[in-house]
């Protein structure tokens, strides 16, 4: 079974993996400073890498293939797994963190240059097409011409994804230690009634509290935070039963079902959609689907 590793807290985000490297910032590429309005880069970390919290000048689209990214921004957590990328506007402060061996892709546009603007950070759909025209400009030897009918292609292209998945924190005071402990330990299985009696605060407060912070109740927030983690998990190579006892479901059909009702899909059906699915998670969730 897999456990929430041990490593140094990092408030808002999963615990450490150990042996993570912690940088400053992703590097703004050479060509940057360049009259160019897209430039894009691929980085692939050997270890577990964390971004700490930053700002870029540039707007910011990253995305991974092979594993997944967790990115904060504020009192939001943010999961990127195969498929997806998340758009990063300039001057938004965020940190993030990359699972080892992930192939980390970045691509930064010049505000002045580009032609629409997202002001909030968004989930954006990595569709085979916006990748591959990505990749081709970050060949450094495109003329001009060849940069701006590729550059013009992306923009008619890129688009947000269906699945905004953002985690709400709470940023309350009265709940934030129920939030911090479930981070650190998804398989916490403790009832509402538990947790508002080791705060020495009602039930009908936690209720309250979390409707009021996040928009969800304290069970569909935690099903909620229990899906961001199993992005992690099963885009990391463990099957749908580990996942599933690591998160403290009962049966892998309890972590499927819990899975659907928050992405609409189950597992499999996910990573399917992303064009790579890890064969052990197709199979796992076949299997358990047929018993």
């Amino acid at each position: 079974m897999v456990r929430s590793s041990r490593g140094e807290a990092s408030p808002g985000m999963w615990r450490r993996e150990a042996g993570t490297v912690v940088r400053r910032a992703v590097a703004l590429p050479e060509q940057a400073a360049a009259p160019f309005t897209i430039i894009a880069g691929l980085h692939i970390p050997r270890v577990p890498t964390e971004w700490a919290p930053h700002a870029h000048p540039l707007h910011e689209l990253v995305w991974v293939r092979g594993g997944t990214l967790t990115s904060r921004v504020e009192d939001r957590v943010f999961t990127v797994s195969e498929g997806h990328g998340l758009w990063m506007p300039a001057g938004v402060v965020h940190g993030g963190r990359a699972t080892a061996g992930a192939e980390f892709y970045d691509a930064f546009f010049a505000p002045d240059r580009t032609p629409f603007a997202f002001e909030e950070p968004k989930a954006i759909a990595m569709t085979p097409l916006l990748e591959s025209l990505l990749t081709h400009l970050s060949r450094p030897d495109l003329d001009a011409e060849a940069r701006a009918r590729a550059e013009s292609v992306v923009f008619d292209v890129l688009r947000p994804s269906e699945r905004q998945l953002a985690l709400q924190l709470p940023g309350d005071p009265r709940i934030d230690a129920i939030a911090e402990a479930l981070l650190d330990d998804p398989s916490d299985s403790r009832s509402l009634e538990e947790w508002a009696r080791s705060l020495g605060i009602s039930d009908r407060t936690v209720t309250r509290a979390f409707r009021q912070a996040t928009g969800l109740s304290f069970a569909q927030w935690r099903q909620v935070l229990r899906a961001h983690r199993a992005l992690t998990l099963l885009s990391a190579g463990f099957d749908v039963l580990t996942v599933s006892e690591t998160l403290g479901y009962a049966q892998p059909s309890s972590f499927i079902a819990a899975f659907r009702r928050v992405m609409g899909t189950t597992p499999g059906a996910f990573f399917d959609s992303a064009d790579g699915t890890p064969a052990d998670v197709r199979n796992s969730v076949s299997r358990v689907q047929n018993s």
